[in-house]
This record gives structure tokens, C-alpha cells and sequence, in this order.
């Protein structure tokens, strides 16, 4: 059984749902502490034919809670209409639109469970069927920080290969995992080019901006487009 733990990103980029689907359980890690800077509530889209910065509203975010404390605000519906200008004249707009409305008028407050929702949203479009699950759930030694949390979990759902994103590297030895009777993989995406309306390409920008420029066959074949290393 393959397995991954990420945080949860805010309708993240490709290599995200790369990960997702490279392996057969995905962990949503939520009872670590969230990070204001970081990429959970926001990601980018393109608009006007630049690449623009969306963040989704947080009750309560402090670097002091874990992200399992924290809720949604009230920006969604602001939101929703910014991703309809932005891509209302892109190719696939009209399949992809009823994603958008069940994203941004989910009545889910939980921040944690909000972003599994729109995640299974976007794997049920791409076909994607991983399994998740929340670290909350899961009993375990939370006194355990870093990478020894991370093989703690692992060891608690039976895994004997654990792939992570490649900004992992720096955190996580192979040899630690090997001593402990796994394997430990990094994801590294490919980027694959398409065409944004008429504009140079802009890479890395949010799953939406994927789906609104391609097909799903297209999006399938680009899911595969990574190294494990």
C-alpha cells in the first residue's frame, strides 16, 4: 500500500493530485500547526492574463492553532465570481462550472473538511479514487514531531511505501525510512504546457486552471507526468 500525507491546500496545483494519485491513501494532515504564510487557504489563478493570488477567508487562523481548529470566513461567494471572470471564455468552462458552484457554495465551515470536500470534488471530475484520510483520526503518539510523526502514522496504517512531495527532501531521510522496514519516495512534477488563451504559459497555477484548458483525457495523461526519486 502506498501512502502520502500533505497538509490541506486550497484547490492546490497539479502536482498535488499527481501525489494523490500515485498512491492508494492519502492522509490530510490537519493536527499540525497552521502556517498564515503558507499555501493552505490560498493559491493562484490566471486573470487578465496574469497570474493572480486567491486566498479564502479564515476564522480564526493563528500560527498557535492546529488547522483542525480553524474554519472557513465568508468569502467564497466573492470568490466564485472571480474564478467566473477569469475563465468564463476558456475552452472548458461550461464542464467545469458546476465544480465551481458545489466548491464555493459549500455550507462546510471546517477548514480541515472543507478542503477534503473540494478535493474529492476535483478527484471525482479527474477520475482520481484514492482514499482519504484525517491524521486527527488516526491513534497515534502525538507527542512525535516532523518525520518521526510521519513513520509513526505510517506504522499505524501498515504502509511499506511512503511517497512525499519533493520539497520534502530536505526533511526526510531515506535511510531512516529504509532502517524501519520502508521506502520513501519524492514526487517531482513535470511541467507540460498548454494553451492559456493567448497569453505565454504561466505553470504551477491552481487545479482549476488545468481543468478550464483541458480535457480530462489531457488531464489524465498529465497526472502521470512525474519522477519518483
Amino acid at each position: 500500500m502506498k501512502l502520502a500525507i500533505m497538509q490541506p491546500y486550497f484547490l492546490p496545483y497539479i502536482g498535488y493530485f499527481q501525489l494523490i494519485n500515485a498512491v492508494d491513501k492519502f492522509v490530510i494532515y490537519d493536527d499540525v500547526t497552521y502556517i498564515k504564510q503558507g499555501w493552505i487557504c490560498r493559491n493562484r489563478i490566471l486573470l487578465n492574463e496574469t497570474d493572480f493570488l486567491f486566498t479564502l477567508e479564515m476564522k480564526g487562523a493563528s500560527s498557535f492553532k492546529e488547522i483542525k481548529t480553524i474554519e472557513v470566513g465568508n468569502n467564497r461567494y466573492k470568490l466564485l465570481k472571480t474564478f467566473i471572470h477569469a475563465y468564463k471564455k476558456a475552452p472548458f468552462f461550461k464542464d467545469v462550472e458546476p465544480l465551481l458552484y458545489s466548491v464555493f457554495e459549500s455550507s462546510q465551515n471546517n477548514l480541515s473538511q472543507y478542503i477534503i470536500d473540494t478535493h474529492s470534488m476535483v478527484n471525482d471530475y479527474l477520475g482520481i479514487k484514492t482514499k482519504f484520510l484525517i491524521s486527527s483520526s488516526i491513534n497515534k503518539n502525538n507527542e512525535l514531531k516532523g518525520q518521526d510523526k510521519v513513520i509513526e502514522i505510517c506504522n499505524k496504517l501498515g504502509t511499506k511505501t511512503y511517497i512525499n512531495s519533493i520539497g520534502g527532501k530536505e526533511l526526510y531521510s531515506k535511510s531512516d525510512f529504509i532502517n524501519v522496514g520502508m521506502e520513501l519516495f519524492f514526487l517531482k512534477s513535470k511541467i507540460t504546457e498548454y494553451k492559456q488563451f493567448s497569453n505565454n504559459f504561466i505553470p504551477w497555477l491552481s487545479i482549476i486552471d488545468v481543468m478550464m484548458f483541458n480535457s480530462k483525457e489531457k488531464i489524465k495523461e498529465m497526472l502521470n507526468q512525474y519522477e519518483l526519486l
